[in-house]
């Protein structure tokens, strides 16, 4: 349990603060992955064919806007200190979440992000739900097969702690490895037996020394790899 503090702030005790902030976690992880699921997506398509290649920006645009309200709980009511870095422990944490964020740039351009801003759907008048083109590897995944979620941990568990950036980053890591299994579906309905092969070369968040892809393999093993229809 979080140590009590009484002090109000904003009209809610921390202990109601943090808890309000936690049910707004879980919330946006719902509707986040529940939107998200090509299921989903597909029957707005099919069922409003004119609105659906605006379906990813309208999106995007929502998940940015749903961030506002756990961030402004999280700003507003820290809760107590639980933790600082101390001495040169603290630049050290700071440099490595520093690092992931630039990694986490840097990984950007291993994507179509106008696909994956829902520009180009909108630009091209598709109603596709899933625009997946052929299996392609960036030098990220070769370590790890969600670079981004791998990065988000990084910087969640590298600042010093207050109650509230806690709660927040217990929901965000559950919500992480959950999205990992999720998105893994929808990975191996899209490219079968190739990603399972890729799964079992390649760990999903942590990367080890011992399980990685050279280039050559990793070119390799997407040579044949071919998008299928994801369903579900």
């Amino acid at each position: 349990m979080f140590p009590r503090q009484v002090t109000r702030v904003k009209g809610m005790t921390t202990d109601h603060a943090l808890l309000v902030l936690a049910v707004l976690w879980v919330a946006y992880g719902v509707w986040h992955s529940f939107f998200a699921s090509t299921r989903i997506k597909t029957g707005f398509a099919r069922r409003y064919p004119r609105l659906a290649p605006a379906y990813r920006l309208t999106y995007n645009v929502l998940a940015v806007l749903l961030l506002i309200p756990p961030l402004l709980v999280l700003w507003s009511s820290p809760g107590p200190p639980l933790w600082h870095w101390p001495g040169p422990f603290a630049g050290i944490a700071h440099g490595i979440g520093l690092l992931a964020l630039v990694g986490f740039a840097a990984s950007l351009r291993a994507y179509d992000l106008g696909e994956f801003l829902g520009v180009a759907q909108l630009r091209n008048a598709s109603a596709a739900p899933c625009d997946a083109g052929p299996m392609c590897l960036s030098v990220w995944h070769r370590f790890v097969r969600h670079p981004w979620y791998f990065f988000g941990l990084i910087v969640l568990w590298s600042r010093e702690m207050n109650a509230a950036w806690l709660v927040t980053a217990v929901v965000l890591t559950a919500y992480l490895f959950i999205g990992v299994q999720l998105e893994e579906r929808k990975l191996l309905a899209l490219y079968g037996d190739t990603y399972r092969r890729y799964r079992d070369a390649v760990p999903a968040l942590i990367p080890r020394p011992w399980r990685y892809l050279t280039r050559r393999a990793a070119e390799a093993l997407v040579a044949g790899a071919v998008p299928g229809n994801a369903n579900r």
